[in-house]
């Protein structure tokens, strides 16, 4: 017997505990910064687990670490449990069916995303145990991925300074070894300040704070014919002035969110952004403040712990599903377009399967995919040290993240076939990198040799502090 066989079965031992957590998250979806029912889900399972524990990490309450074994590496398996504001869908139904008109839901799967993580933390903490490894296993528990760019704060505070080597997964619409693409982003609030005045009786004594965010929108949709492809802007108002036609708006507020290929180039888009904000601010003589509310790097890869999670999948093979679970997806493919179904398989450069409705096969490390790219902040994880995550199926092939059809999906079995999966992946390749020394070192060194090519530089000011209030109030 392998030895991944004896941390599987761990994994297979706690199946019920983990799945009871992931559903309890589900119920008591949170978003970023507020996730405090989540995460007192998360503590009592640390506790029963019996790790050492670490609350408020890096200021953030809603943070924790739990960590077992003494000496030896480290090894970091992270979690996620935030939820997306609008998605919150009934379980288990295949129509749009909301809890509450309006309200949260994990419609990106991290109920499951941090179950499947401290799941796996715990099954490699009783395996070395077991065997008398000498070693440390650290459960990150990591809230706000969705925008409030936690991880980024929890690295700038020194949290992965000790460890050797991170490991991670998401749940997804197939199963590989992640490609180790994202774009690096920042959220920075520009603020106008201008002067009310009687929109009809006095209008030439106004300077309208809402007229300089209308002016730098228009200059920044100018600005996206003159960037690389790959680069991405986005904008939402988050105070247009007030609800007063006839009143001049004294104070606007537009939030940009700013994307590029890496760090380098990000920086250069935020200046030029920037530029068109004071541009706007002097064509309507109004004053600008910006803030930066949060920023992710890009993600950097690491090939050897890309090939030793490669193996712990290739061992274990895909998740396989049964016929309720097909006729589920199926259920929730009706909903979908023919553009969403084939958008999955484009990413993993598979040929469209019209019946595959749960993928049952994992894709190739070297694959040819396609298709956009999002943010995450486990990419500042990743210039901080060697990190390595898993794409597992858990839902329908097609299905849209950040969707209600995620969110329905996120009690099914599928998703905790995939979620128990995605645990043994894990557990399997950290019981690698603590049994194979020349495998942890040739990480270390990969990690060493591409940042002296790119050093890391946070996105995140050291002034800013974790945007408790800004997302939470959102």
């Amino acid at each position: 017997m392998k030895n991944t066989d004896r941390v599987w079965d761990l994994v297979d031992t706690r199946r019920e505990d983990y799945i009871g957590l992931s559903d309890r998250v589900f119920d008591v979806p949170e978003i970023a910064y507020t996730e405090f029912k989540s995460v007192a889900e998360h503590k009592l399972m640390l506790e029963q687990e019996g790790f050492r524990i670490t609350e408020n990490v890096a200021g953030i309450p809603t943070a924790i670490i739990g960590e077992a074994g003494d000496e030896g590496p480290v090894i970091a398996i992270l979690g996620e449990f935030d939820a997306l504001p609008e998605l919150g869908q009934v379980a288990g139904s295949a129509e749009h069916q909301p809890v509450v008109p309006g309200g949260p839901g994990h419609g990106c799967g991290h109920n499951l995303l941090g179950a499947a993580a401290l799941c796996a933390a715990a099954a490699v903490k009783d395996y070395l145990a077991e065997r008398g490894i000498k070693g440390r296993v650290r459960y990150y528990g990591c809230p706000a991925e969705e925008g409030g760019a936690a991880k980024a704060f929890m690295v700038r505070a020194g949290y992965f300074n000790d460890v050797d080597a991170a490991i991670s997964w998401h749940p997804s619409t197939f199963t590989a070894v992640n490609e180790a693409k994202s774009l690096a982003n920042t959220r920075i609030d520009f603020t106008f300040h201008g002067k009310a005045a009687h929109a009809a009786g006095a209008p030439d004594l106004g300077r309208s704070a809402l007229d300089a965010v209308e002016l730098m929108n228009v200059g920044v949709n100018y600005m996206r014919e003159h960037m690389p492809d790959d680069a991405r802007i986005h904008y939402a108002y988050l105070d247009a002035g007030g609800i007063a036609p006839n009143v001049v708006q004294a104070r606007a507020t537009v939030r940009q969110l700013i994307r590029a290929r890496n760090l380098k180039q990000l920086r250069g888009l935020v200046e030029r952004v920037r530029k068109i904000a004071e541009g706007a601010a002097l064509m309507t003589e109004t004053r600008v403040e910006t803030r930066v509310v949060s920023g992710v790097s890009n993600l950097i890869g690491n090939r050897p712990l890309e090939e030793a999670m490669q193996r712990s999948l290739e061992r274990l093979g895909a998740p396989q599903f049964d016929d309720a679970d097909k006729a589920f997806a199926n259920k929730i493919r009706k909903t979908l377009s023919d553009d969403n179904i084939a958008t999955s398989f484009r990413r993993i450069g598979v040929e469209v399967d019209p019946d595959l409705a749960l993928c049952d096969f994992f894709a190739p490390l070297d694959r040819q995919g396609d298709g956009g790219e999002g943010s995450t902040d486990v990419g500042d994880v990743s210039w901080a040290v060697p990190t390595v995550q898993a794409r597992v199926a858990t839902c329908a092939v097609g299905t849209p993240f950040h969707s209600w059809q995620l969110t329905a999906q996120g009690k099914s079995p599928a998703a905790h076939k995939g979620m128990l999966h995605a645990a043994k992946i894990m557990a399997g390749t950290a019981v690698e990198l603590f049994e194979d020394a020349p495998t942890l070192a040739a990480a270390i060194e990969s990690h060493k040799k591409a940042l002296e090519r790119d050093p890391y530089m946070c996105p995140i000011p050291d002034d800013v502090d974790p945007p408790l209030k800004a997302m939470s109030n959102q």
